[in-house]
């Protein structure tokens, strides 16, 4: 029932607050927060599963010991009689050196540098701990390894590298999926660049059941964070791609005839490939009578007969290794042939999936402007069906909000930010944290409706008239007109 640790499998490595994804390999030299070590021990182990850092770099399981509380007992009402000049600690870098090359562990350590203070006694209780924490912290060596999670993951990007998922915070990822209604069974539209970080939460979510259209910006997909997640090989069965070129002329019907010139490039190339070994083929009789005629003319002359062999022979082998190369060379080209051909398989039947416009969602988390990018995508996706749009900032997302209710088709159309604080609870001493996120992106969130065209008729106009404020009446007599 306990997901154990695999080889080949992506793992997050923690400690304390700080997340790093690596993969599992046996005898791969690992190096995090200022610690080297590799993870062959670690293998079978259940996640969650806390290591210590032993010599040679190995991980050995933590044994859980209670701690004993008889030295911080002892304790100061204040600390405003404590001098910080650098003379407390009566233990040196080299004593602690020398200790760590013993093999000491860290909580030893730990416990020989509270012995060795001579203010330790007289901080207060919630000083003492805070000594104590920041000593563990810098000499006991305690890893735990965690199962990939959309929470772990987006926490993890988001404090290491908050620019390549466009600083999208944990909280806003979670709204994005509520708001998109993503579950199992879905037809969803996912455009992002996000490092794949938001298709990896959409995947988890649907559980490997349903369909998932990715659509990507450039030469292909970038999916570094979805490969963190380690999902089963099913969960890409149903995981289509299109690049975000082609939706124009998806939408204009043009698409399949844009194809067709790359195919027939392709056949020429074949054409030209199949003509090049005729030439070959056809050039070696005439090598062969060459040769014949050659020995009848030297027949007088046995050395002058010999030389010809040899000569002949360097010209078999010659074309012996010229005929190997051909053959790796049109190796090579039917593979790259076959690929081709396979993607553009792929293509179009992703085509034909969007073709239907009948998706269940759409989610939109990139660096472009959200406008020119919605206004299309919403084509593909069926009436009553909700999405959701992610920025970084607010003002693109006014911007197509004025224009998706310009062109109308949505409702319950919502800009909101999410807000976020954390706080420390601890006992006598749970306030909010000093340091905050300043913010977490906009969202931009409608459902979508069936949009009807030419309704421009004046008994419309006067229903709108009566309904809506005059300075919004302007606004549509100026659109229809």
């Amino acid at each position: 029932p306990f997901p154990r640790i695999c080889e080949g499998d992506c793992a997050v490595l923690k400690r304390d607050d700080v997340f790093k994804a690596v993969p599992v390999l046996r005898r791969r030299k690992i190096i995090f927060e200022k610690q080297w070590f590799y993870l062959d021990n670690a293998i079978g182990h259940i996640y969650g599963t806390t290591f210590e850092v032993t010599s040679g770099g190995n991980l050995q399981p933590k044994q859980e010991v209670e701690e004993t509380t008889t030295e911080t007992k002892a304790a100061g009402t204040d600390n405003r009689n404590i001098v910080d000049d650098g003379r407390s600690q009566k233990l040196t870098h080299d004593d602690i050196k020398a200790l760590k090359d013993k093999g000491i562990k860290g909580q030893e350590i730990v416990q020989q540098l509270i012995e060795n203070s001579t203010t330790f006694r007289d901080k207060t209780e919630f000083a003492q701990d805070k000594y104590i924490k920041k000593k563990k912290k810098k000499y006991e060596a305690v890893i735990t390894i965690v199962k990939p999670s959309t929470r772990i993951l987006s926490t993890m990007y988001y404090a290491r590298e908050p620019g390549k998922i466009n600083h999208l915070r944990y909280d806003t990822l979670a709204q994005m999926l509520t708001l998109g209604n993503v579950h199992a069974g879905n037809k969803m539209i996912v455009m992002e660049t996000c490092a794949g970080l938001v298709l990896g939460a959409v995947m988890e979510r649907m559980g490997g059941y349903g369909t998932i259209i990715q659509l990507y910006p450039g030469g292909g997909p970038v999916r570094a964070a979805t490969g963190c997640f380690g999902f089963p090989k099913h969960f890409f069965d149903h995981l289509h791609e299109f690049p975000l070129s082609k939706v124009h002329s998806l939408l204009s019907g043009t698409f399949s005839t844009e194809t067709l010139p790359a195919e027939a490039e392709e056949n020429l190339l074949v054409e030209e490939e199949s003509n090049g070994l005729a030439d070959e083929k056809q050039t070696s009789p005439q090598e062969t009578e060459e040769e014949a005629a050659a020995e009848a003319a030297m027949e007088s002359n046995q050395t002058e007969e010999q030389e010809t062999m040899d000569m002949s022979a360097e010209d078999a082998e010659l074309k012996e290794h010229k005929e190997k190369e051909v053959k790796e060379n049109v190796r090579i080209f039917t593979e790259k042939q076959r690929k081709q051909w396979e993607r553009r398989k792929k293509l179009l039947e992703t085509a034909a999936l969007l073709k239907e416009k009948n998706a269940d969602g759409l989610i939109v988390a990139s660096k472009f402007h959200p406008t020119p990018l919605v206004l299309p995508l919403l084509e593909f996706v069926a009436p009553s069906r909700p999405f959701v749009v992610y920025c970084q900032y607010k003002e693109p997302l006014l911007d197509c909000y004025t224009k998706l209710r310009e062109r109308g088709g949505v409702i319950n159309l919502k800009l909101s930010e999410t807000w976020l604080r954390n706080y420390q609870v601890l006992p006598d001493r749970s306030h909010p944290k000093l340091t905050m996120s300043g913010g977490g992106g906009y969202l931009l969130s409608g459902i979508t409706v069936v949009l009807e065209k030419g309704r421009a008729d004046s008994s419309h106009l006067e229903e709108l008239k009566m309904e809506e404020p005059s300075s919004k009446r302007c606004k549509v007599q100026e659109l229809h007109c």
